[in-house]
């Protein structure tokens, strides 16, 4: 399936090539940031599925699928845009799809493979490669378990579904029967205790077998771990990326743009695991410190408006940071968006009296005067 990307923002096309390389049978054979290119391009190309931001500099993507439409073209036209509000008008164009930013894997995934699905029945049946990955695992802002088709798999039960974070967490290592227990089901007499965590291992192998991966829950005597070789999980791939990119610069701005869209929220979404506490705040802690410092490199290179995106979905999960509020005031005042930067500073300032009780630092305050002054100048 050959397909295009239209975004005015550089980051957005590596974040959504990344996503769509997962898919074998897909090819991106154009990428632009401007309508009118694009238009070229397609006007000369056969294409069969165009994937595109709605709010474009020149003209919207509205306005551009409308003409594109007219001309009896075939392709599929899916819409990613932060506005929900657009999605009415979007299907009035005949939208294959219409997805909300920050783009989710495993919502791109799925849209790609009903493409997929419907073209296979013209142009013959296809077969999706699930060899080297059978499931996949999202726990950075929730809990889901799928496929290699990307289809939603139902948990056994919630304990079942515990008992493979819990294992994952551990990455591959042995884990005593007992730490389970106590961490697990310290709420119960030990006999049952015991009798229960037999039941969940037998619930999570018997879904695991339905993918050949029975294997994958290793038992050794009175230990379990989970082995994750067939195993996708965004909690690793975000981890390891940060690892790789300890310095953001230009030349790895686009690769930390693609990391940062992993992360959906905390880890295991609003199950609240007490034993995962010291992960959840762990990997917090690692996606604000990696955002920090890929928007200060945005910063850097002029693009604010990206910048911005990342800081409000940023103080969306943890809006007390003095350096992330910081670093949004200085994007609004670098775009000269003084009503902006006074409205933002006092949300800054009634939240951290509503939830601490407290003002602002002088450090923040300070800050705030000094760009306010610049402004004014």
């Amino acid at each position: 399936m050959k397909v295009v990307i239209i975004d005015n923002e550089k980051g957005m096309h590596l974040i959504m090539k990344r996503m769509l390389g997962k898919v074998n049978e897909v090819e991106i054979v154009g990428s632009f940031q401007e309508t009118s290119t694009a238009y070229s391009f397609l006007t000369n190309q056969d294409v069969d599925l165009i994937i595109m931001d709605i709010n474009m500099p020149k003209e919207s993507g509205l306005e551009f699928a409308g003409p594109l439409r007219e001309s009896s073209r075939q392709m599929k036209i899916v819409f990613v845009t932060s506005h929900k509000e657009y999605s009415l008008p979007a299907f009035d164009v005949f939208a294959f799809d219409y997805i909300v930013k920050p783009v989710n894997q495993a919502r791109l995934h799925r849209t790609v493979l009903r493409a997929l699905s419907e073209m296979s029945s013209v142009k013959g049946s296809v077969e999706l490669d699930s060899s080297s990955i059978r499931v996949l695992f999202n726990c950075l802002g929730g809990m889901e378990i799928r496929n290699a088709k990307n289809e939603l798999v139902k948990w056994k039960t919630s304990k079942s579904a515990e008992l493979f974070g819990y294992l994952l967490i551990h990455k591959g290592r042995l884990v005593s029967r007992a730490r389970i227990i106590e961490d697990m089901f310290d709420d119960m007499p030990l006999k049952n205790a015991e009798t229960y965590l037999y039941t969940t291992v037998y619930q999570l192998r018997k879904l695991l077998d339905t993918y050949g991966l029975k294997d994958s829950l290793h038992s050794d005597s009175n230990y379990y771990a989970l082995e994750l070789n067939h195993i996708d999980v965004d909690m690793l791939q975000f981890e390891e990326g940060y690892k790789q990119i300890a310095v953001v610069d230009d030349i790895h701005i686009e690769q930390a743009l693609a990391l940062e869209q992993l992360y959906a929220g905390d880890l295991f979404g609003d199950r609240a695991f007490h034993w995962a506490w010291s992960e959840v705040e762990r990997f917090r802690l690692m996606y604000t410190a990696f955002t920090q410092r890929l928007c200060r490199a945005l910063l850097n290179r002029g693009d604010t408006q990206t910048a911005i995106r990342l800081l409000t979905k940023l103080t969306a999960h943890y809006e007390l940071d003095e350096e992330t509020i910081k670093l949004f005031m200085k994007s609004l005042a670098l775009q000269n968006n003084k009503v902006a930067l006074m409205r933002q500073y006092l949300h800054y300032t009634e939240t951290l009296y509503q939830e601490l009780g407290i003002s602002p630092s002088p450090i923040v305050t300070g800050y705030y005067s000094q760009l306010l002054a610049e402004l004014d100048t």
